[in-house]
């Protein structure tokens, strides 16, 4: 008896593990959305007062400002940008106002690089990398890598983060902790941000490797289980942050305010390094400062516990 298909709203969502992402239709649904978000007075077109049939910008209105021909530009958001030009994808950008990471993804949704071979390999960390994130003491630090997977880490992150080495190797990963386990929700203050921080990275991998069945097969899986995945995903919104401040509340030391930092890897730019630190001389130091003089207590008294708890099968 074949298994049984689970309703899903989003037509998305429907994704199995050998299935790539439509190119042309994330490049479709990018435009449009990102036209639906402006006015005619946000870009210094006259506004009559009428009411208009879609939201935001008319595809007439933004092709003007992009300086192509209407149909040019329908055909672009129709999903058939392969002979579009860089200079026309300039235009269309600073037409959108696109951020720097809102135009990349476009570069790479209408213009796709070619790869002979859908990314299935196992994505592995160099030893000199392990050693490092050992030698960095007192800060939590942890290396990701393609779809938000989690590919090492150091002991300070399992003291602030819990033991990902309790977790199988599917579910280290950072939108599957953060959609799928409760105590991720407790953890981060904001979890609203972090969940649409997460989606956005994975928007940007999406531009970047359409092709890859096994992310292809993650937001499936996320979108079959979470309504406020499919909610987020269908914005379209992309992002790539590089740095920013994180408030946590920790089971054991309470309120963290963390910075962290991301360094992208020289020899491979689909690992990326992040390093959690507090300002010298706060409570979030002090309390950094306490979890590291615990060890593995911190771990199997704290979050630790709770993470493992939660796991899912």
């Amino acid at each position: 008896m074949s298994e049984r298909r689970v309703p899903v709203p989003a037509p998305e969502a429907d994704r199995s593990p050998d299935r790539s992402l439509d190119r042309r239709a994330e490049l479709s649904e990018f435009l449009r959305t990102r036209r639906a978000r402006l006015k005619p007075e946000d870009v210094g077109l006259p506004h009559f007062g009428r009411a208009r049939r879609v939201p935001g910008l008319r595809r007439e209105e933004l092709a003007q400002l992009a300086g192509v021909s209407v149909a040019y530009y329908t055909r672009l958001e129709q999903g058939n940008g392969q002979n579009v030009s860089a200079e026309v994808l300039d235009s269309v950008a600073r037409a959108l106002r696109l951020t720097a990471a809102e135009h990349a993804h476009l570069t790479h949704l209408a213009k796709p690089k070619t790869h002979k071979k859908p990314v299935v390999r196992t994505q592995q960390v160099r030893g000199a990398l392990r050693q490092l994130l050992d030698a960095i003491d007192g800060i939590p630090a942890y290396i990701i890598g393609r779809r938000s997977d989690i590919l090492a880490w150091n002991r300070m992150t399992t003291a602030v983060f819990g033991d990902w080495s309790e977790l199988p190797a599917k579910e280290r990963n950072w939108a599957r902790m953060v959609f799928f386990k409760p105590e991720y929700r407790e953890l981060f203050v904001d979890w609203d941000q972090k969940a649409c921080d997460v989606v956005a990275q994975l928007r940007m991998d999406v531009g970047c490797r359409p092709e890859d069945p096994q992310l292809s097969a993650l937001v499936g899986d996320l979108s079959v289980r979470s309504e406020e995945f499919r909610q987020l995903w269908a914005r379209h919104d992309v992002k790539e942050k590089a740095h920013g401040v994180k408030h946590l509340r920790h089971p054991l030391v309470g309120d963290l305010t963390l910075s962290f930092e991301s360094f992208r890897m020289p020899d491979d730019a689909e690992q990326v390094l992040i390093t959690y630190h507090a300002e010298p001389g706060s409570p979030s130091a002090d309390a950094l400062r306490l979890l590291a003089s615990w060890g593995a207590d911190a771990t199997s008294t704290g979050f630790g516990t709770r993470a493992a708890s939660g796991r899912q099968g």
